[in-house]
């Protein structure tokens, strides 16, 4: 008597943990960095810009403040920001991108809003966000990069969904009468998910860039608070003394930007290429 065949395991490609890994591992010693960190965020442990040493690998900013322990502390901050940005971002771009093909009227509307809401540059954007709102903090910040972030992103969802909402299926489900959330949930999204996925990875650099900016501007995070951005700000005028000041942070955002997106690109399903036969 013979045993059925069991389906094997299916393995997850290697190029998918290379372009994976470095990013779930920068992010989990940026989560962990303040449980990992030697010195609190304040304490001076070496004179101002002191170079690496024993007591500081990487050296003592403007204050003597230990740079890797800042650095590690900086983290946790800017990729939860970013995070929450890029997650309400695509799920406002989504939603309002699906429901815009498939409602021509409010298609247009969104298009021009859209339009008009890209030609206001980022920096402009936070600036007057963060004058109207003088103590929201990275609240405000947060804000600022969603509502910047959103019209371009609804562009974008809006394009990858217009061809499908002209398909037969959608056709079909709309003869059968379905609402406009089963259309939206049912038959689009499943269809969007490379989209969505690319998307989610765009946002999630673009509000680090955005938030970063704003740290560097000094809007949103205020001494003497840990944030990447706002301690290459800080130590800028001393870099010369100890370079690991402003290198290591801006090293920091750069590579978090990178492997979030080499990820986000990996996850998103490829497409299927055919093979021609001739005969």
């Amino acid at each position: 008597m013979s045993t059925p065949a069991t389906a094997a395991p299916r393995r997850v490609p290697s190029y998918v943990v290379r372009r994976v890994a470095p990013g779930l591992l920068l992010v989990l010693v940026a989560l962990t960095g303040p449980f990992l960190a030697r010195h609190a965020i304040d304490k001076p442990v070496t004179a101002p810009y002191a170079p690496a040493g024993d007591g500081a690998p990487l050296g003592g900013d403007q204050l003597g403040r230990d740079v890797l322990s800042r650095l590690l502390h900086g983290g946790t901050a800017l990729i939860g920001s970013a995070l929450l940005v890029a997650v309400v971002v695509t799920g406002l771009a989504t939603l309002i991108g699906c429901v815009a093909v498939l409602r021509p009227a409010l298609g247009r509307a969104v298009e021009r809003t859209a339009d008009v809401a890209i030609l206001l540059p980022p920096v402009l954007g936070i600036m007057l966000i963060a004058l109207a709102w003088p103590d929201g903090g990275r609240l405000a910040v947060n804000t600022a990069a969603i509502v910047l972030g959103v019209p371009y992103a609804v562009r974008l969802v809006a394009g990858a969904a217009a061809p499908l909402a002209q398909s037969g299926y959608i056709e079909a489900a709309t003869a059968r009468g379905e609402r406009l959330w089963y259309l939206t949930l049912r038959e689009l999204l499943p269809n969007l998910r490379a989209t969505v996925l690319a998307l989610f990875g765009l946002r999630f650099v673009e509000a680090v860039y955005v938030i970063s900016m704003a740290g560097f501007l000094q809007i949103g995070p205020q001494p003497p608070a840990s944030d990447w951005a706002l301690m290459v700000r800080e130590n800028a005028p001393g870099i010369l003394l100890n370079p690991w000041a402003v290198v290591a942070p801006g090293l920091a955002i750069a590579l978090l930007a990178i492997s979030v997106n080499l990820a986000s690109s990996s996850l998103a399903p490829r497409p299927v290429r055919k093979t021609v036969t001739t005969s």
